[in-house]
């Protein structure tokens, strides 16, 4: 996510003009890395959302929680859900991401200038990860509910399909959105913690290299590579911490727990009973499947954008 830009400080300075041809990489970009990742960390989230929801399994841990899934249910237990997680992110990625690049864009031609762009840069990165977060979610809301619930209920429907169907007839719109609010106070924070803690990694790593070194990167795919497996790893972990309260609560919700009333209230009521304990409960295996996440999308999303010519992003960084 990098382009040069003017130097000057004095005057406005000139931002690529993104055509709709570039959105619709950033889309595809987005779209492949997030439905690949997440649809190979299914086994994981299986784990991690039984840990969470399931009185059974609150006390085990990532490998016993495997091996009880397995044991009572089969190796085929672990691939619930695959359906609604790979179409749902398949759609969110690809929104998130290209959303990503245009709110940065914008937010930096709002700043007018390169020193004022620079100087305001984490209020451009969180504005543009929340806003584009926010319209991911109107697509994503649907699925993972869908998903959620093959999940925690077992038998509730065979696949992606049926169980959408079950649970639009069932519940209708209010009960696909029923948790949208939290999905959002999980997403927002997932991916303030994903893009801005990695474009201050990036900026870390590129300030403590001498020009010969950034050369030899430009030159070296291995380097570069390497460079963003490690801070996407580093902003998974921070997207994982940032996140998951409101991860535990989504699952809670989307399983039927908790009072009747207002969403806020729900939440507030979930939060109470679970205690700062079991918000973070699932949390060491969700870290893990964090940073997988994380680092493989950033990973695929630029070799994907390189192979298909998509034009580098916006970069704000403080030399």
């Amino acid at each position: 996510m990098s382009s040069s830009l003017s130097p000057s400080t004095s005057k406005p300075f000139v931002v690529p003009e993104f055509t709709a041809k570039d959105y619709s990489s950033f889309f595809l970009a987005g779209a492949l890395c997030c439905t690949i990742s997440h649809g190979g960390m299914t086994p994981i989230d299986v784990v991690k959302t039984r840990i969470q929801i399931d009185p059974a399994f609150k006390s085990l841990s990532f490998v016993s929680g495997t091996r009880t899934i397995i044991a009572k249910e089969g190796p085929r237990a672990l691939l619930t859900g695959f359906g609604p997680t790979a179409v749902g992110y398949l759609a969110q990625g690809g929104a998130k991401f290209a959303g990503y690049e245009y709110w940065k864009k914008t937010f930096v031609q709002i700043a007018g200038s390169q020193e004022a762009a620079v100087a305001n840069r984490t209020a451009i990165y969180l504005g543009a990860a929340s806003v584009a977060e926010f319209f991911a979610d109107i697509l994503l809301t649907p699925l993972e509910a869908t998903r959620i619930r093959l999940v925690s209920q077992r038998g509730y429907a065979t696949g992606l399909v049926s169980g959408f169907t079950r649970l639009a007839k069932e519940g209708g719109l209010r009960e696909l959105y029923a948790g949208f609010l939290p999905i959002l106070c999980k997403q927002i924070p997932y991916a303030i913690g994903q893009f801005t803690v990695n474009e201050y990694c990036h900026e870390l790593v590129l300030r403590n290299m001498t020009e010969k070194q950034k050369i030899k990167m430009a030159e070296s795919s291995t380097m570069k590579y390497s460079i963003s497996l490690g801070c996407g790893i580093i902003a998974g972990f921070a997207a994982a911490v940032l996140s998951h309260p409101a991860d535990t609560l989504l699952s809670q919700i989307n399983k039927g727990h908790g009072p009747t009333g207002s969403m806020p209230h729900r939440l507030a009521v979930l939060a109470r009973e679970a205690g700062f304990k079991g918000l973070f409960a699932g949390l060491g295996p969700r870290m893990i499947m964090t940073a997988g996440l994380v680092s493989s999308q950033f990973l695929m999303y630029g070799a994907i954008k390189d192979a298909i010519g998509a034009p580098a992003g916006i970069e704000i960084h403080k030399e």
